[in-house]
């Protein structure tokens, strides 16, 4: 592999992530009201609105679909990872996995990686003794080798060395990603070393650093150059990094950091949300960890939130398909991914990137619990009509069956959002195990967040519906 280009191609998602925030500025005037009118299909697009989804519970089909599923992914985390540092490769060649050489792991994929030794334990794919001496060296490893900046960690690092690459820069979500896949090890297995070194390199992250002169939370920061100029200032995975910088005890957040960041509400097809001029896998990255079922602040149940943005982006590519014929009910979802030219951050609506059929089966993955049965529906027909986009790892990244195309790699980060996301829709167990760390719940407690009975997000167990639109927004303004 053209390590290179995969550099470019890595950085890619982050870069235009930041030039779609840059651009936050120049919304019209409706979006600075708090509601993106503009956003809206014409009546010529929908007579009328799509039905909701239909309320429904996993088969055992289903469950033994994702039992395969998980075990296959997890088989990524476990052999594309050095087992002596633990540092997980950001991407590998599956047709090729044995003898991929690549060296980029990402700080990111080894969160995910710590929650899926957690879920291969759970589950008897891997050995107790062998994952929690999996989890020993790499907490070992972050605590001691690992190059970082008041804890905060380099994106991509050697996976044996530890080494940073590419001048990358300190991340502040990535990080986060690291630490949530941490806690879920500190919760999970019953080791005093685990516990120790988990509080450890919690308590280390100094996030008053982080925010000493702004309540809007910098997406990193370069040694060579500074803090970059970009902030987490609109709705997107960024919820994960400021409940855990208020859930910490050594250097907390201050709680007028959660009211900082807008919360811009778009409307489509008569359903309203808060979004953001993103891809789908922001509606998805804070909910593999923190358990917003059944909770709201003073804005929205986000849980339900996403369910409506995911319902939202399925009738978006629906209506993709009168373009695309390949789009369907059977076959939607498009996220940042690989494409037949190149890494692309693409989805909609309103859409973005050069949409040409390509199917990213991690959109569906991601959202399977907001919307059970129509990812399964999805994630089932990529499997028995598209045998090319499966591989030693589950799915590939990307494919499109207009072109013929089928991607090589699987990437961490969009592997990972689909284990995780599949064994909280069946079990709840990450929800449960990660919650369990005093850091989530006091974060979630001083961002304001009340339990409220919410129809499809009872608890305990798995959510029993596929989140049919209600009232995610609470009657209160934007941030």
């Amino acid at each position: 592999m053209d390590e290179r280009k995969f550099g470019r191609i890595a950085r890619s998602r982050r870069e235009f992530l930041r030039q779609i925030a840059s651009l936050g500025i120049c919304l019209p005037a409706c979006a600075e009201l708090g509601f993106a009118s503009f956003l809206s299909p014409s009546p010529e697009q929908h007579a009328r609105p799509a039905p909701p989804p239909v309320k429904t519970y996993l088969s055992r089909d289903d469950d033994q679909f994702l039992d395969d599923l998980e075990r296959t992914t997890i088989c990524y985390f476990w052999e594309q990872a050095n087992p002596q540092t633990g540092l997980v490769k950001d991407r590998c060649n599956a047709r090729k996995a044995t003898t991929d050489n690549a060296v980029v792991a990402s700080i990111a994929a080894t969160g995910f990686g710590l929650s899926a030794i957690c879920i291969g334990e759970k589950r008897g794919f891997i050995s107790l003794n062998e994952a929690r001496a999996r989890v020993l060296n790499c907490l070992r490893f972050l605590w001691k080798t690992l190059p970082h900046h008041r804890g905060f960690f380099y994106h991509f690092a050697n996976v044996h060395t530890g080494e940073r690459l590419w001048d990358s820069e300190i991340s502040s979500v990535d990080t986060a990603i690291l630490l949530c896949g941490i806690l879920c090890c500190r919760q999970h297995f019953e080791n005093s070393e685990i516990r120790d070194l988990a509080r450890a390199i919690f308590d280390r992250v100094d996030w008053t650093w982080l925010s000493e002169d702004t309540t809007l939370l910098p997406h990193g920061w370069l040694p060579e150059a500074g803090f970059l100029p970009y902030r987490w200032d609109y709705y997107s995975e960024l919820m994960m990094m400021y409940l855990l910088g208020m859930g910490s005890s050594s250097h907390p957040l201050k709680p007028e950091t959660w009211d900082a960041w807008k919360r811009n509400i778009f409307e489509y097809d008569g359903l309203r949300y808060i979004g953001s001029f993103a891809p789908l896998f922001v509606h998805q990255y804070s909910q593999a960890w923190f358990d917003f079922r059944g909770k709201r602040d003073r804005y929205a149940d986000y849980f339900q939130n996403s369910a409506i943005a995911t319902d939202v982006h399925r009738r978006f590519c629906l209506e993709l398909g009168k373009q695309f014929p390949d789009y369907s009910d059977d076959l939607w979802g498009i996220t940042a991914s690989d494409s037949e030219t190149g890494y692309v951050v693409w989805g909609g609506p309103p859409a973005m990137g050069p949409i040409d059929g390509t199917v990213v089966p991690s959109a569906a993955g991601g959202s399977i619990p907001f919307l059970p049965q129509p990812s399964m529906r999805v994630l089932r027909n990529i499997r028995n009509r598209y045998p090319a986009a499966w591989c030693t790892y589950g799915f590939v990244n990307a494919f499109n069956p207009l072109k013929n195309w089928y991607d090589n790699d699987v990437v961490a980060i969009d592997t990972g959002i689909t284990l995780l996301m599949a064994e909280n829709a069946r079990t709840g167990f990450v929800w449960e195990t990660f919650m369990k760390n005093p850091e989530a719940a006091r974060g979630m407690l001083r961002a304001g967040f009340k339990t409220y009975q919410s129809p499809g997000n009872q608890k305990p167990g798995p959510p029993s519906s596929a989140g049919s639109p209600g009232n995610a927004i609470a009657d209160s303004p934007t941030g």
